[in-house]
């Protein structure tokens, strides 16, 4: 009987450490494991990506981690999206996630790519509006930029949006640049009127923006801007009308695109709101948005004496002359209207000329002259 209970005994405990020796090993082969898949993560979180060359991505606002993972997986950054997550998480980087558009280095690792999306620079893109664009022509550029988002849905007041280059990140909005604009005129425009010259014949800074769209669009050379800019200010103070032609064509058009021609006679003569041959004084409002140096040209004109100025040359960067008297700026006009005749005999003389290079060429070609057919050779090279 005593030997039966101590083989009991025996059994009994040669299962127990059989059952701890199973556990045990089970255990030993769940660390393997673990270091085995940890191991595995850490090899993947860390090897080079499948990009040989230089690729944007983009994390939209509001983004969390577990989308982004997936979408880098989708375009090819990553080969799993579970090893990315958890080794975010694992480096606590799951929350710092910046919103924008982040250079993707060329064999980005996992690891190199959580680093730039948490550490790294948005990406910055830029809207350039010239000098002198209306708001119409701004909002046109703007809407027409690819990497911004959402719509402008009032067009901005004439002369409230100051030219420049605006840089933003993938998937700003529209409206956020126009913003931009806006908050960078208000500033510009109050320094400027504050240190203005005290003896302008102008009330307010809705003047001086008016009168600096006037600037604006009669002269392209930044230098030339004070020297126009006091024209009209003289004009002013002698109670001289304005006699802008760009004036004019802003009241036919109200900005949304070029006249695509000359002004007629019967427009020169219609009184609107605009046309400052026929009103006294600033027309109604500015006819574009104004650059700093035609604010400035207008906050501190040149000082002389010229009422009157005429283009000198054929193209805008010849400038223009000026006259004190009419009768010299009569002078000047026939001398600029020479300057287009010949201007015009010479592009006509050209074009025929042209028109005869490509007949006699095309006669050659047939008679088989191999000189006239070396060209159409080279092009073929």
């Amino acid at each position: 009987m005593a030997d039966r209970k101590k083989k009991n005994r025996r059994r009994s405990s040669n299962g127990f450490f059989e059952a701890l020796n199973g556990l045990l090993t089970l255990i030993l082969l769940a660390l393997l494991g673990i270091a085995g898949v940890f191991i595995y993560g850490v090899t993947v979180f860390n090897a080079d990506g499948p990009f040989d060359e230089d690729r944007s991505f983009v994390v939209e606002s509001g983004n969390v981690l577990g989308t982004v993972a997936s979408r880098l997986e989708e375009q090819g950054f990553i080969s799993n999206a579970d090893v990315f997550n958890y080794g975010s998480r694992l480096l606590r980087r799951g929350d710092d996630l910046r919103a924008g558009e982040f250079n993707i280095a060329a064999n980005a690792s996992m690891l190199d790519i959580i680093q730039e999306l948490t550490e790294g620079t948005p990406i910055q893109h830029q809207v350039v509006v010239p000098e002198g664009f209306t708001s119409w022509q701004v909002v046109e550029r703007v809407n027409d930029d690819p990497d911004l988002t959402g719509n402008i849905d009032v067009l901005p007041p004439e002369g409230s949006l100051l030219p420049g280059a605006y840089s933003y990140r993938r998937g700003d909005t529209r409206q956020s640049v126009i913003d931009a604009m806006t908050a960078a005129m208000d500033e510009a425009l109050a320094e400027i009127w504050e240190g203005r010259d005290e003896d302008l014949p102008i009330d307010d800074p809705a003047d001086l923006v008016i009168l600096a769209s006037i600037v604006e669009r009669e002269t392209g050379l930044a230098s030339e801007r004070p020297q126009v800019a006091a024209v009209f200010v003289n004009r002013l103070r002698v109670g001289m009308r304005l006699q802008s032609d760009p004036t004019i064509i802003y009241g036919i058009t109200l900005g949304q695109g070029a006249l695509g021609r000359g002004l007629r006679r019967s427009e020169i003569d219609q009184v609107t709101p605009y046309n400052t041959y026929q009103i006294d004084g600033l027309p109604a409002g500015p006819i574009a948005n104004p650059g700093i140096d035609s604010l400035r040209a207008v906050a501190h004109p040149d000082e002389h004496d010229y009422l009157y100025f005429v283009a000198k040359g054929a193209v805008p960067s010849d400038g223009h002359v000026f006259a004190e008297t009419y009768a010299e700026h009569q002078q000047n006009v026939a001398a600029y209207r020479e300057i287009e005749r010949q201007a015009a005999e010479d592009a006509a003389d050209a074009e025929a000329q042209a028109e005869m290079d490509a007949i006699e060429a095309d006669q050659a070609a047939e008679a088989g002259d191999p000189a006239a057919q070396e060209p159409a050779a080279e092009s073929q090279q």
